[in-house]
């Protein structure tokens, strides 16, 4: 076992007798229960590769699931320098090592363990604002996302877990009634039946995806990145562009603030990718210009001007055509 995870262990789970000079850090009475029970269940996990009977009441997935937590958990704790002592601490090293798992499951880990909830850790950790900005009509999580399936350089198609409280009371009955036949037509291995269902299920904007070894019922969004305007396909850098942005969010999970929806029915959006803004990586990068016509924040602006100053992506031509009037010649 590490020795930052003993020391740890024996800080949170041995009392020390006061005055002791051979005693490192606070004794049992001053540790935070929930640390100082974490701490032994990774102790005993390590020793018996089993996880707290009764963790099962808190999160949603499986049994088999939950030995992965612990076991990134786990190593995650052991090269932890220092090691995690607060619960704040302990909390963010959870919600940072479980970031691509359900929110549902790393809240129901930190209610177990009676730690503060990701809402209180997000601008600590990662500076993305835990208040919603002005503007913003709805907050989503998405599954990890496939790089593949982005279009362009401010644009990607993303899936919400129905399980989100937002979705769940949203899902058309024909949808959850076909996903309930799809899953009795497979149990009977009625594949081709089941097939059938899944097309009516796409069709209508969800999707059956597998997620850490079970079937979740998502529901579709196409994203269209608020306040920046990516090179086109066909144009100078709108490859580059398109590469930057799939490259950034491939298998991550993303929190997504909703603006509201433009014309082609895409969602308008902020995307945080683990902490990062994504306009503010494609701005910085000279792979998208700022749409000043729609969104006219102050940083984006500031964002475009230091990489036409570093003539960074697009800007290393003199006089790079706007992706708006390249639009506008070529709509034919």
């Amino acid at each position: 076992m590490g020795n930052a995870f003993r020391l740890l262990y024996g800080i949170c789970c041995k009392p020390s007798t006061t005055g002791d000079s051979d005693s490192v850090g606070p004794p049992y009475t001053t540790t935070a229960p929930g640390v100082s029970a974490l701490a032994h269940d990774l102790f005993n996990f390590e020793i018996t590769s089993q996880v707290p009977e009764d963790l099962s009441q808190h999160v949603v997935s499986s049994r088999k699931a939950q030995v992965k937590w612990y076991g990134k958990l786990l190593q995650a704790w052991k090269e932890a320098k220092p090691p995690p002592k607060t619960p704040e601490e302990v909390a963010r090293l959870i919600v940072e090592t479980l970031s691509g798992h359900r929110r549902a499951d790393v809240e129901g880990l930190l209610e177990f363990y009676d730690l503060p909830r990701p809402s209180i850790l997000e601008e600590i950790s990662t500076g993305v604002p835990t208040r919603l900005p002005e503007g913003v009509k709805s907050e989503m999580h998405t599954l990890p996302v496939d790089g593949n399936t982005v279009p362009d350089g401010d644009g990607l198609n993303v899936y919400v877990n129905t399980d989100d409280p937002r979705e769940s009371s949203n899902i058309p009955r024909a949808v959850l009634m076909a996903a309930v036949r799809r899953s009795k037509a497979r149990a009977k291995k009625n594949y081709a039946r089941a097939d059938e269902l899944r097309e009516k299920i796409i069709e209508s904007g969800y999707q059956v995806i597998d997620f850490q070894n079970e079937e979740i019922l998502a529901r579709k969004y196409r994203i269209r990145l608020r306040g920046i305007d990516a090179p086109e396909m066909s144009m100078p850098f709108g490859k580059e562009a398109k590469q930057e942005l799939a490259k950034l969010v491939h298998g991550k999970c993303l929190r997504v603030l909703a603006y509201g929806e433009d014309q082609y029915g895409r969602c308008v959006a902020d995307i945080y990718c683990n902490g990062i803004f994504a306009q503010e990586v494609m701005l910085k990068k000279g792979l998208a210009w700022h749409y000043v016509a729609y969104d006219r924040r102050v940083e984006f602006a500031t964002w475009q001007k230091e990489a036409r100053a570093k003539r960074t992506g697009l800007w290393v031509q003199s006089n790079p055509e706007k992706p708006w009037e390249w639009r506008k010649k070529n709509k034919q």
